[in-house]
């Protein structure tokens, strides 16, 4: 079997989509290595370099033209003699020739119609109006998380059928034991303190880091910050850190690996999102065995699984007696932790990969 994807979030994103869509080329090239995938884009980039060095893993670049990754993209998939081609991010090209082919789609989240304070209404215009477009011309969309089905079908009026839910998981940097000497460096190299709460994603308003910023004002308990930050947002978080004094330190260049071993060293991971598709970050504390508290809202239940903590969003004074209750008691974390470690199995590797592989030949 030919598989081909559309690979700019390979080549071009750091997290989110590009950690998508780099792992599950990855495990399919793992547990299924007799087929061919191909990565379609405009360009490589060292993200994703490392899948062009296995043998069943090929680039082929993009057409050239106005719009080549709309207009050009699927007509290549097809003259590449591709049985399948996948749309990782919601998109599928919008021209395809005579020659079969069939199409799958990703879709991660529609945020943008719940949450539209958070978009310009031409972004909104735009991402709807690829989103639907995607959604009818496909054979089998895949939804990442029971709640993102739900908002597919509701949104964007398609028919239960058409769906399939396959949970994505996260880099294997999570699942590997760390020596005592790296975990020194890191600790050394940013500065660590003994004991924190950590929190990673993007500095932004839904991502809810002002509520745990509140929630931790008297507390004494210090919070490590690892994600990009959005300017005027991360304004309004520096006058609530002055104003509740608490510890904070927000981390940058910080690797795939250094993060795993930052997540190891974590009493408590944090993650009170409004709003997720998945929320692999979830993903990636409890296959480090760190507890998590999490929101009680979206899909963050069905990643954190019944042994996270779970907690109000909107409700500072929840979060903060969730964060004491288990900062206090060492027992009660590591119990949860490995409850955790058990649950999240789920997500490992090969149960995706299979599910992938299964929905593939289904169409075929």
């Amino acid at each position: 079997m030919k598989i081909a994807f559309d690979a700019k979030r390979i080549f071009s994103s750091v997290s989110g989509l590009g950690n998508y869509s780099r792992d599950l080329v990855r495990i399919l090239s793992d547990f299924f290595p007799e087929n061919q995938y191909v990565l379609i884009s405009k360009k490589t980039s060292e993200k994703g370099k490392y899948l062009l060095e296995r043998k069943n893993i090929s680039h082929l670049k993009t057409s050239k033209g106005t719009l080549s990754r709309q207009l050009k993209m699927g007509k290549d998939a097809q003259n590449e003699g591709a049985h399948i081609f996948h749309g990782l991010s919601g998109e599928l090209p919008l021209r395809w020739n005579s020659k079969p082919i069939k199409k799958v789609v990703t879709i991660h989240d529609l945020i943008f119609e719940r949450y539209p304070e958070y978009y310009t209404w031409l972004d909104r215009k735009i991402h709807f109006l690829k989103f639907k477009k995607a959604a009818e011309s496909a054979d089998k969309i895949i939804a990442i998380s029971e709640q993102t089905k739900r908002d597919i079908i509701h949104y964007l009026k398609v028919p239960e059928s058409r769906i399939e839910v396959i949970y994505q998981g996260c880099h294997h940097a999570f699942k590997e034991s760390h020596s005592d000497e790296m975990i020194d460096q890191v600790k050394t190299k940013f500065q660590l303190p003994e004991r924190f709460l950590l929190n990673v994603g993007t500095v932004e308003p839904r991502k809810n880091l002002l509520n745990v910023v509140k929630a931790l004002k008297g507390t004494q308990i210090p919070l490590v910050v690892v994600g990009t930050k959005k300017p005027k947002y991360f304004k309004l978080l520096e006058k609530e850190i002055k104003k509740s004094k608490i510890e904070v330190q927000f981390l940058t260049g910080v690797s795939m690996d250094e993060l795993a071993v930052i997540y190891k060293m974590a009493d408590i991971f944090i993650y009170p999102s409004y709003f997720e598709g998945f929320g692999i970050p979830v993903i990636e504390a409890l296959f480090s065995k760190t507890v998590v508290i999490t929101s009680n809202t979206s899909c963050l239940p069905e990643a954190g699984g019944p042994d996270s903590v779970y907690v109000d969003p909107k409700n500072h004074l929840d979060i903060q007696a969730k964060i004491k209750f288990l900062w206090d008691n060492e027992s009660e974390r590591r119990r949860r932790a490995e409850k955790g470690f058990e649950f999240v199995q789920r997500f490992n590797d090969e149960p995706i990969a299979k599910e992938l592989m299964n929905l593939y030949k289904s169409l075929l």
